[in-house]
């Protein structure tokens, strides 16, 4: 049985998408996954589970959408993937609340920072389905748009490091 994280798009942020956790928990529970947990109000959650990467992301995709009334996309990594992410961080001497990975679904492609906007002092880089950006200011003044990542979902690397942890100790 392999562990997994499960992040979920537009979950509780700036008031878009509320869903308790615990609705989040009882969910996974119902679609056969085990030893869920979940991690801060913003759609992160551990499990483990015999299927395979595509076959969770797709049943958490319909379960969220039946609940929802909309689509919500979910990114999934194994517990091996989400420590890898942590340890390929290009920005390790920044400050990990302001570098984030942005998950994606495949490889960026190659050209993927070719069509940013509004870079002021951010730092990027591609990962293998990921894309790294430090915010030298923060977040909360950046006017980055990246439209490779559209479909992505970003989480700091304190929050990739504790998903990391708690993947690794089921």
């Amino acid at each position: 049985m392999g562990s997994f994280v499960a992040l979920l798009r537009a979950v509780n942020v700036g008031g878009t998408g509320k869903l308790p956790m615990s609705e989040l928990k009882e969910m996974c529970e119902e679609l056969g996954l085990a030893a869920v947990r979940t991690y801060i109000a913003s759609g992160n959650v551990v499990f483990t589970c015999r299927k395979s990467e595509a076959a969770i992301k797709t049943a958490l995709e319909r379960r969220l959408h039946a609940y929802a009334g909309a689509p919500v996309g979910v990114l999934v990594r194994s517990a091996a993937e989400m420590a890898r992410v942590a340890a390929e961080n290009p920005f390790p001497k920044a400050a990990p609340n302001r570098t984030v990975a942005i998950f994606l679904d495949k490889a960026p492609p190659a050209d993927a920072l070719a069509g940013i906007r509004g870079k002021m002092n951010e730092e990027l880089r591609l990962g293998r389905r990921e894309i790294y950006v430090h915010y030298g200011d923060g977040m909360g003044t950046s006017k980055l748009v990246i439209p490779a990542a559209k479909t992505g979902t970003a989480r700091n690397m304190n929050t990739i490091a504790t998903l990391a942890k708690m993947a690794a100790e089921l």
